[in-house]
C-alpha cells in the first residue's frame, strides 16, 4: 500500500509531517534518487533518503516522549543553522527528537519532545480541544473586566479567540487555559486589552503537569502515557 512521503517519515520517527514537508520543499528528500513533489507516495521497494541518509521502516525505534521545562531564551526550532539557542542543541538528547508545538523565545515552561510524528498532529490540531494551562504576569493591575474579556474571547489575527477559563491569581497575575494555539495568542490578547506580558509560563498540557526544574526534562510515566492515549483516542491525526 502506497504511503505519502511525509507520513512515512513521521511513522518511522524521523520527524513530524510538517517538518517532513519542509525537508521536501528544500529538496533534501529523495525517492529512488529523485527529488519528489509534495504529496508523492512511496511503495514497497522504494528507497527513501534524507540528506543522503537512507531511511527504512526497519530503522524505527522505540517512541520517545519527553516533558521539558524550557527556559526563557531558548527557541523551539529543530533548524540548528538558523538559531544557535535552539531547543535541540540545548537538550542534547542522544536520539533524534523534535518539539510538539512551540513556546516563543520569551516564554518558558512545559513543552513535549518526541520522535512520534503521529502524536504531534493529534495534540496540535486546535479542533481537538486539548487544554494547555499558563501562568501569566502583566505590567499593570488586572480587574474583573479584564478577566471577563479574556474569558469571552478577544479579537486578534482577524479572528475571535475561543472562550477560555481565566482566573486571577494576584494583582498582576492570572491563570489561563487555552484549547487553541494561535501565534503568540496570550501576548496578542493582552496587547489588545492594553496590557503587556511580563512573564508567561506553561504549566500543563492536557494531563501532564510541569514538575521538573528549568532546563531539565523527564520521560512520560507509563500512567501519563496511558491517560494521554485515552484523551487522544478520538483526535484527528492530520493537518488540513
Amino acid at each position: 500500500m502506497a504511503t505519502r512521503i511525509n507520513k512515512f517519515l513521521s511513522e518511522v520517527g524521523y520527524c513530524s509531517r510538517r517538518a517532513a514537508d519542509r525537508l521536501i520543499e528544500e529538496g533534501k528528500v529523495t525517492i529512488n534518487g529523485k527529488i519528489p513533489e509534495m504529496g508523492t507516495k512511496i511503495k514497497k521497494g522504494d528507497q527513501v533518503e534524507v540528506e543522503g541518509q537512507k531511511i527504512e521502516k526497519s530503522t524505527k525505534i522505540k517512541n520517545i516522549y519527553l516533558a521539558f521545562n524550557k527556559p526563557v531564551g531558548i527557541v523551539c526550532t529543530t533548524d540548528r543553522r538558523v538559531e544557535s539557542d535552539n531547543i535541540i542543541d540545548f537538550i542534547r538528547y542522544p536520539k533524534r527528537i523534535f518539539p510538539i508545538g512551540r513556546l516563543d523565545k520569551l516564554s518558558e515552561g512545559l513543552i513535549f519532545l518526541t520522535n512520534d510524528g503521529d502524536i504531534v498532529n493529534k495534540i496540535l490540531r486546535s479542533k481537538n480541544n486539548h487544554e494547555k494551562e499558563y501562568i501569566v504576569s502583566v505590567n499593570r493591575p488586572i480587574d474583573r473586566d479584564f478577566i471577563q474579556r479574556m474569558s469571552n474571547g478577544v479579537e486578534i489575527l482577524d479572528t475571535l479567540t475561543k472562550n477560555c477559563f481565566v482566573k486571577q491569581l494576584g494583582q498582576k497575575k492570572f491563570k489561563i487555559v487555552l484549547t487553541q494555539g494561535l501565534n503568540r495568542q496570550i501576548r496578542r490578547m493582552c496587547d489588545s486589552l492594553g496590557y503587556k506580558v511580563r512573564s508567561l509560563k506553561r504549566v500543563r498540557i492536557m494531563n501532564i503537569k510541569l514538575d521538573v526544574p528549568t532546563g531539565k526534562y523527564r520521560e512520560f510515566t507509563k500512567e501519563e502515557l496511558q491517560v494521554l492515549n485515552v484523551l487522544l483516542e478520538n483526535s484527528s491525526k492530520t493537518f488540513k
